[in-house]
């Protein structure tokens, strides 16, 4: 079995390696790393060796960090190691070892999006389909709240039906977003759990966002990471990502970006933003958050089209599929049965 790992602003690791009677054997570690003494390497190999091939990452690198003794590991470390190792049996995945498709689904309204994107998740999880991207199109208005906020205390209903706006609350957490059709980009992955093998939330993130900050830069968007969650610029704040794991082992994450916004409307809204830009008033909230038009000038299925070729690019070909007449009839009866139920909306007062 063999597996390789380009450490994050660090160097290649590759691991070759056997398995004899459900343990790990012959265990082969190379790469480009730099390594002092040399003889190191061959201990940490040694370590991963006799291990059960169902061993955590935890114990992995715990049996290379014990190993590895006072070695000097320049561009690699042990929870490096750990991981190529997972590639190798299989319990880890990359990019390239998945085919993508591109679900079209054209304009929805709120509770419908908030339904497709349960159910191709679990689709994903029960292995009905593969790995997916969704770029989200927008019917109608909407405020869509993390699983866990408190309605009454996010967001203001009577503002809301007077903008015409759909509150609806999503099964991932996080915070509020406020989107109006042609204003927003939203995107969902829904990926199968080895792809962050090993990954906390936090580095699950920046992992899954990666892309779309390149494609972004492409298009001339100073566009950076900020843990936990936040896409950014030295403008301002771009967009916000959400990730729920379903028990399948299935990983839902989606992210919300501002193309163009309506600032005043939002701070009607949404409470959670005039409390935190009380001390700034309205003039400074439009700079809050940094919108794509301002930095691209593209008009916004230019920006969209770019992204997917950059996904295209990196992790295709990306095939293109719509939903099939069952899966629309699951989430058409998922959406009202749930996502339009005020009880769900309401599930934390």
């Amino acid at each position: 079995m063999h597996a390789e790992l380009k450490v994050s602003q660090g160097k290649l690791v590759v691991v070759d390696l056997e398995v004899v009677e459900g343990r790990i054997a012959d265990v082969r570690l190379s790469g480009d790393f730099f390594l002092e003494p040399d003889e190191a390497l061959g201990h940490m190999s040694d370590a991963v060796e006799g291990l059960p091939v169902d061993a955590s990452l935890a114990q992995i690198e715990a049996a290379v960090e014990a190993a590895r003794g006072d070695a000097v590991m320049v561009g690699f470390d042990p929870r490096s190691i750990a991981m190529v190792v997972l590639r190798a049996l299989g319990r880890a995945t990359t990019w390239a070892d998945h085919d993508f498709t591109l679900v079209e689904t054209g304009p929805l309204h709120p509770a419908m999006q908030m339904a497709v994107d349960e159910v191709i998740a679990q689709q994903v999880g029960a292995g009905e389909r593969g790995p997916a991207l969704r770029i989200w199109e927008w019917a109608s208005n909407a405020v869509i709240i993390g699983s866990f906020q408190s309605l009454s205390n996010e967001v203001d209903l009577e503002a809301a039906a007077r903008h015409d706006t759909t509150v609806v609350r999503r099964i991932s957490g996080g915070g509020a977003m406020f989107v109006e059709p042609g204003n927003t980009i939203t995107y969902s992955l829904y990926v199968p759990g080895t792809l962050v093998e090993g990954m906390s939330f936090v580095e699950s993130y920046a992992f899954l966002d990666a892309w779309v900050v390149r494609a972004l830069r492409e298009l001339g968007v100073a566009a950076d990471y900020k843990p936990v969650n936040d896409l950014v610029s030295p403008a301002g704040k771009i967009g916000g990502a959400a990730q729920k794991r379903l028990a399948s082992g299935a990983v839902l994450h989606h992210v919300t970006m501002s193309y163009d916004m309506d600032a005043a409307k939002m701070l009607d809204i949404l409470r959670i933003g005039r409390e935190k830009l009380s001390d700034k008033g309205h003039v400074s909230a439009a700079k809050r958050v940094d919108p794509i038009r301002s930095q691209t000038g593209l008009p916004r299925e230019d920006v969209v089209k770019a992204l997917v070729d950059h996904f295209d690019r990196e992790n295709g070909p990306l095939a293109r599929t719509e939903l099939d007449a069952a899966t629309w009839e699951r989430a058409e009866r998922l959406a009202e049965t749930k996502f339009s139920d005020p009880d769900w909306l309401a599930r934390v007062p």
